[in-house]
């Protein structure tokens, strides 16, 4: 990559792990302190982040709008001020209702400064390599679990949860938003002197008149296999424990994180000769592929070890394709309108996802909830085999 696109793309990687561990992995870490803090249940406190979760993904429209209207890159910027205020006031909270509005006011933020945000940030800084700097940047924002989630835990020793959302608030707002604020002014730098020119816009594979119905197809396959993914994160080690697979099943959970990085190191170095569409396809698969093999294993550890890389791996993929897919198939044009209405299918779909998965285990069963989520999950990978077959066919036809 040029310098230019190294920096941006580094800057985005290192505020990406801040803004994913900050305002998303660390919660889990921090839920119980909070719960006892404010003497409620820990169901209660994770019922607030669902709610939270679904208005943000609710947010996910209006504020791409936003990024095609005024730039994702000062939505960045924004968003990062945000993200330090509702910290701030989670921190600062008297009452659970303040606490509540909080957390939905955070999520909210999150949509301004997390993968949307910095994927449409990447289109509007140059649409020819954003596909390729989307890989780079999933590789490296991978690691905010595998980062956050030991700090926040080692961070409870010497300070209470509204003291680290605090130093957390101080990291958005004094390394986020600077790096965000110089982004902006690179484009604007850019678009000054005139070297966008050249490269300023990405024609999309699907024609003016089939876009419609391959929007609602598209977000309808990430929503299926956004709460696919989300049914079985959410419960994914004690569900390995209720298995029978007792103290391992931490272990094995872990395996989730390094699985993902490593589909998207192989994806960067492999990928070039892979359609995004086919990169949704293989996600699909491998995602799918991993809860029926769960479903067929059950208590075999080779199986469990099988599931967690199947999942991690497909997650990865399906992160990049988030990005990829819609600039492959739409173009660069309102990249981040049709992302939005994208993020809002998937985050709402997925924000319901492990209460009704906790249902459905209850009622039926762990086996019965898993083949139910797998068959939901190829619904969502026959989607996308569809929209991949219809690229090509377009694409034989313009040849």
């Amino acid at each position: 990559m040029p310098n230019r696109h190294t920096a941006i793309v580094s800057a985005l990687g290192l505020t990406q792990i801040i803004g994913y561990g900050t305002l998303y992995y660390s919660f889990s870490i921090l839920a119980p302190h909070i719960a006892a803090d404010l003497v409620i249940s820990l169901e209660e406190v994770f019922g607030v982040f669902s709610i939270s979760l679904f208005v943000g993904g609710l947010s996910a429209t209006v504020i791409g709008r936003q990024m095609d209207k005024i730039g994702a890159a000062t939505v960045l910027t924004l968003g990062s001020v945000l993200s330090a205020l509702t910290l701030i006031l989670c921190a600062w909270s008297p009452s659970v209702a303040v606490f509540a509005g909080g957390i939905v006011l955070l999520e909210v933020s999150s949509g301004m400064v997390q993968y949307q945000a910095a994927f449409a940030a990447l289109v509007e800084h140059d649409p020819k390599t954003a596909s390729r700097n989307i890989t780079y940047l999933t590789l490296i924002g991978g690691f905010a679990s595998t980062i956050f989630w030991p700090i926040s835990t080692a961070l409870l020793d010497v300070l209470s949860w509204r003291e680290i959302y605090i130093l957390f608030a101080a990291l958005n707002l004094l390394l986020c938003m600077p790096l965000h604020f110089w982004i902006m002014r690179q484009g604007k730098t850019i678009r000054a002197n005139g070297i966008r020119q050249a490269r300023e816009h990405v024609v999309g594979a699907i024609p003016l008149e089939n876009r419609r119905k391959a929007m609602l197809i598209v977000s309808a396959a990430f929503a299926i296999l956004g709460f696919t993914l989300a049914s079985i994160l959410a419960h994914m080690v004690p569900m390995l424990a209720t298995l029978g697979l007792g103290s391992a099943a931490v272990v094995i959970g872990a395996l989730f994180g390094p699985a993902q990085v490593a589909s998207r190191l192989i994806n960067m170095v492999f990928g070039s000769r892979l359609s995004p569409p086919i990169l949704a396809v293989m996600s699909a698969a491998l995602i799918v592929g991993g809860i029926v093999i769960l479903g067929i294993t059950g208590s075999s550890l080779a199986g469990a070890v099988a599931f967690a890389i199947c999942l991690g791996l497909g997650s990865g993929i399906n992160s990049i394709a988030q990005g990829s897919l819609p600039l492959y198939l739409f173009g660069s044009d309102g990249y981040g309108a049709i992302t939005g209405k994208m993020a809002a299918a998937r985050l709402a779909s997925g924000a319901a996802a492990p209460f009704l998965f906790a249902i459905a285990m209850e009622q039926f069963g762990i086996a019965v909830s898993l083949v139910s989520t797998a068959a939901l999950g190829v619904i969502g990978m026959v989607a996308f085999i569809s929209v991949a077959y219809e690229t090509r066919r377009n694409l034989v036809e313009a040849a």
